[in-house]
C-alpha cells in the first residue's frame, strides 16, 4: 500500500510540474513588448517588380517579415501609403489588404523568433505616355509601440495596345510607337498583305504568326511578353521557348511574297520561320529576308520545304534544334552568319543542315560564317540518290572537315575551321557569354574571317 501511495504521489507531482513548466513556457511565448527599441527585420527592403504592361497583372513577389526580438510584437496595422490609387495588391500572412476598405490590415501578432510572409502583386492602370512610368509606393507596418517601418514598392508600367486572336482579312498596316502585346496570335488570310513596320510586338504563351497570304515586316521586333526576371542576372528575354509554342512565323503552302527586313525573331518555340512545302517556283521568292536576326529558339530557326528563299546579311543563331534547315527547293544565302552555342542541351542541331528528302534544286552560301560549339555543325545529306541535290559553298568558314573527295569542286576559297584552329568557335565574336546568356555575334578583330558574315 506504501510503495502505491508514493507511486501515486510521484505521479501527481510529476503532472503538477509538467502543468507549471507549460504555463511557464505559454507565458513566456505570450508575452509582447512595447519597446520602441524592439523592431521588425525583412529579407528585403524594396520590392522591384521590373517593367510591367499596364492593366495586365504582374507575376507575385514576396518578402519574409522576421521578429528576431526576446518578445513577441503586435502589428498595430499594414497599410499601403497610397492607399488604392497605385494598383499594388498585398497579402499578410494569408490575409489580403481589401482596397475596398483603405489597404489597411490590423492587429497582426509575430511571436518571438517566429515569421510571416508577403505577397505582392500590381496591376498597374494606363498612364498615357509613350515611355514606361514609375509606378511606387511604400507598406508601411505599425507597430503597437507606435514605431513605423516601411517596405518600399517599385516598378515601371507601361502602355500597350493589346491584339488578340487576330486574323487579317483585308490589306492592313500595324505601325506602332507603344509596344503591342498579342494574345492568341496573328493569322492572315490568303491573298491578303499584312504589313508591319517600326514596332516591337510581344507574344504571350501561345500561337505566333500564321501567314497563308503575305506578310512584309521591316523594323520589327518579335518577342515574348516577360519583361521581368527568371533570376536576377537573368532577364526572360534570353531565354528560349517564351512564346510561339507552335512556332513563331509559318507561311503556310498558299502564301509567297514574304519580305523580313531589319527585324528579330527571338526566343520563340518550335521554329523561328518555318516555310511549309509548296510547289516549287523557280521565279518566285517566298520569303526575302534582309538584315534579319532570328535567335535563341527552342526549336529550329529556320525551316525552309521545297521553297524559293533568299538569306542576305542574316544572323541566325543559338537554336536547340538547327539554325538554318534546307529540305529540298533552292536557298541563297549570302553574308550571313549562322552560329549554334545553344547553350542549354547537349545535342542541339546542326547550324546548317541541308538535304534532298525533296528534290534539292540548290543551295549556294556565299560570304558567309558558319560555326558553332561542335566539331562538325554543317551537315549535308544525300537522303534520296534520285533526286537533284546540287549545292555550292565559296568565300566562307565552315566548321566541318575539308572536303578532299570528288565533291571539293562544290567548295572555292574556303576556310575550314577546326577545334585545332587557335581563333576558332566563339573565340570569333565580341562576346558569347554561357552564364549570363549575352552574345554579340560582331567579329573580334582577331578572327579569320573579316570581311566575312553578316556584320562584315
Amino acid at each position: 500500500m506504501k510503495s502505491s501511495f508514493y507511486l501515486y504521489m510521484i505521479r501527481r507531482t510529476f503532472l503538477f510540474l509538467s502543468i507549471v513548466i507549460g504555463l511557464l513556457a505559454c507565458s513566456d511565448n505570450d508575452t509582447f513588448t512595447t519597446s520602441p527599441n524592439a523592431l521588425l527585420s525583412f529579407s528585403k527592403d524594396t520590392v522591384n517588380m521590373d517593367t510591367i504592361f499596364s492593366n495586365y497583372g504582374s507575376r507575385t513577389h514576396d518578402f519574409w517579415v522576421f521578429n528576431n526580438t526576446s518578445d513577441g510584437l503586435r502589428i498595430q496595422s499594414v497599410r499601403l501609403k497610397r492607399g488604392n490609387q497605385t494598383g499594388y495588391r498585398v497579402n499578410v500572412d494569408g490575409i489580403y489588404l481589401d482596397n475596398n476598405y483603405g489597404s489597411v490590415l490590423t492587429d497582426i501578432e509575430v511571436r518571438k523568433n517566429d515569421s510571416i510572409r508577403v505577397f505582392v502583386e500590381l496591376t498597374a492602370p494606363e498612364n498615357g505616355e509613350l515611355d514606361p512610368q514609375p509606378i511606387d509606393d511604400q507598406l508601411v507596418f505599425k507597430l503597437e509601440s507606435g514605431v513605423e517601418q516601411v517596405v518600399s514598392l517599385h516598378a515601371f508600367a507601361w502602355d500597350a495596345i493589346e491584339l488578340r486572336d487576330m486574323v487579317v482579312k483585308s490589306d492592313s498596316v500595324i505601325e506602332s510607337q507603344r509596344p503591342i502585346v498579342v494574345y492568341g496570335g496573328i493569322t492572315v488570310d490568303s491573298a491578303i498583305t499584312l504589313t508591319i513596320k517600326n514596332s516591337t510586338l510581344y507574344f504571350h504563351d501561345g500561337k505566333g504568326v500564321d501567314v497563308y497570304g503575305c506578310l512584309m515586316m521591316d523594323s520589327v521586333v518579335l518577342r515574348g511578353d516577360r519583361l521581368d526576371h527568371m533570376f536576377d542576372y537573368l532577364p526572360y528575354d534570353r531565354v528560349s521557348g517564351q512564346w510561339g509554342n507552335k512556332g513563331g512565323i509559318r507561311i503556310h503552302s498558299s502564301s509567297k511574297g514574304n519580305k523580313f527586313r531589319r527585324t528579330e525573331i527571338r526566343n520563340a518555340g518550335e521554329f523561328g520561320v518555318r516555310c511549309d512545302s509548296a510547289s516549287f517556283d523557280a521565279d518566285v521568292l517566298r520569303l526575302d529576308m534582309e538584315r534579319c536576326i532570328i535567335h535563341n529558339c527552342k526549336g529550329v530557326g529556320l525551316v525552309s520545304l521545297n521553297s524559293n528563299i533568299r538569306l542576305r546579311d542574316c544572323q541566325i543563331s543559338n537554336t536547340q534544334g538547327d539554325c538554318v534547315s534546307i529540305v529540298g527547293g533552292f536557298a541563297d544565302i549570302s553574308h550571313c552568319t549562322l552560329a549554334q552555342f545553344y547553350p542549354f542541351v547537349g545535342g542541339r542541331g546542326a547550324a546548317l543542315r541541308f538535304s534532298n528528302l525533296l528534290p534539292l534544286y540548290g543551295l549556294v552560301c556565299d560570304s558567309s560564317i558558319v560555326t558553332g560549339y561542335d566539331n562538325d555543325v554543317v551537315m549535308g545529306v544525300n537522303t534520296d540518290t534520285l533526286n537533284i541535290f546540287d549545292y555550292r559553298f565559296s568565300h566562307t568558314l565552315l566548321r566541318t572537315p575539308m572536303v578532299e573527295t570528288e565533291d571539293s569542286l562544290r567548295f572555292v576559297c574556303m576556310i575550314w575551321e577546326s577545334p585545332k584552329d587557335s581563333i576558332q568557335g566563339k573565340q570569333h565574336f565580341r562576346l558569347v557569354d554561357e552564364q549570363n546568356l549575352k552574345y554579340d555575334f560582331h567579329l573580334d578583330s582577331i578572327s579569320p574571317a573579316q570581311g566575312l558574315g553578316c556584320y562584315y
